[in-house]
């Protein structure tokens, strides 16, 4: 006979309204880190497989959303995440699926109108991207571009994914790349409606600048920095935002990151934490536990703890619509992550949803999602390309109206 019960809620659960309004999910950077407290080191196999149970977890649990970092060099192992997700999409069913960095710096933005539009279809619309530069200098020349060309590269580049994805027929020339002639990427987007766009910056207010100029979402990564520059940047891109003509400043779609670790116990928390946080490489060695989590959103201590100082981000940014935690870093073994995706997902979120609800205004936007965009367009439209190309100069008809 089976006894298995099943996990009951902490807290009653959300609303339609209180879920729509706020996405709550967790990102990874895929860091490969060994546990100081075992000495043990995991495989790269370990931690992709890892990063799946973790997506699952996430779901099982009510998040709304996972995102997988991008990177190209030890100690990570995200180097092709599209990969990734649209493994774990098919595995999933309701979780939207992110990046927490696609780079658009060193990336080619055809391959990334293509990669994402199929992974787009592949997961039935649950995708959105996070465009980042990356900051890993020797990154950059291994695909031949220099870090000093950040910026425009991610200026340039963008302009064009952006059009990629909106003109059937692309006629393209800039300074980072070959030209395009009559050129169609394919598969179109799904329903004719791109991925949803986050453009992440830590410290760049150009990336505030370019996300507010496209009327797109701004991820302000600031698990690193203090309250008064979160402000400061989340400010800069609601002001622009309504400089472009997409709305008033609180309607700006906003996103933050976090950190937390939690025990009933707020001091078993920093005594389990405390081994983690003192050799990851992630922190520097610098400032003790103490100092970083009063400096920046990491938070050791009890659910009630997170709950109250995450609570408290809408009165230093405003009404936002996206919050990721990143939970599986600094060599934390898989158990206790999923352990901790638990609590988050039981206690802490159905809190925060409430929260961050109550007296929110209509008129601030809810979480983008495909859905919502599709309606906002119109319903779903065919944007297949119908036609052959010209099997000997590879290019696309130019594409009639109907």
């Amino acid at each position: 006979m089976d006894t298995t019960q099943p996990v009951q809620s902490a807290q009653p659960a959300p609303t339609a309204d209180e879920r729509r309004q706020m996405q709550f999910g967790i990102f990874s950077v895929s860091d490969i880190t060994r546990d100081p407290t075992t000495g043990r080191t995991p495989t790269e196999h370990d931690r992709i497989r890892a990063v799946v149970a973790i997506a699952k977890k996430a779901e099982e649990v009510g998040l709304d959303v996972f995102a997988l970092g991008e990177h190209h060099n030890p100690p990570f192992f995200s180097s092709s995440p599209t990969t990734t997700l649209a493994y774990i999409a098919a595995q999933t069913e309701r979780i939207l699926l992110s990046t927490a960095t696609t780079l658009i710096t060193t990336n080619d933005p055809v391959k990334i109108a293509e990669d994402y539009a199929m992974l787009q279809h592949l997961a039935d619309g649950r995708v959105d991207l996070m465009m980042g530069r990356g900051n890993t200098g020797p990154v950059y020349p291994w695909f031949g571009q220099d870090i000093r060309n950040g910026i425009a590269l991610a200026v340039e580049n963008y302009a064009l994914l952006h059009r990629l994805w909106r003109e059937d027929v692309v006629d393209w020339e800039g300074k980072f790349r070959t030209p395009l002639q009559s050129f169609t990427s394919t598969p179109r987007p799904l329903h004719g409606v791109p991925p949803f766009v986050w453009h992440g910056s830590i410290r760049s207010p150009q990336i505030a600048e370019q996300a507010a100029y496209y009327g797109d979402g701004f991820f302000h990564n600031n698990i690193f920095w203090n309250i008064e520059h979160t402000q400061q940047m989340v400010r800069l891109y609601r002001q622009r935002f309504e400089h472009y003509g997409h709305g008033s400043p609180d309607q700006a779609i906003v996103g933050l990151g976090g950190q937390v670790f939690m025990r009933p116990n707020s001091q078993d928390a920093v005594r389990e934490f405390r081994p983690y946080f003192d050799v990851a490489p992630v922190y520097g060695h610098g400032p003790s536990l103490e100092e970083f989590t009063a400096l920046t959103p990491l938070t050791v201590g009890s659910p009630q703890q997170v709950i109250d100082r995450y609570a408290a981000m809408r009165d230093h940014v405003g009404d936002y619509q996206r919050q990721l935690f990143l939970m599986d870093h600094a060599g934390l073994p898989l158990e206790t992550v999923l352990e901790q995706i638990e609590i988050l997902g039981t206690e802490v979120v159905p809190a925060l949803r409430r929260e961050l609800a109550a007296g929110r205004p209509a008129h601030v936007p809810d979480a983008p999602t495909h859905a919502a965009r599709v309606a906002a367009a119109g319903g779903p439209q065919d944007v297949t390309v119908y036609a052959d190309a010209d099997g000997v100069t590879g290019r696309s008809p130019a594409v009639q109206p109907a």
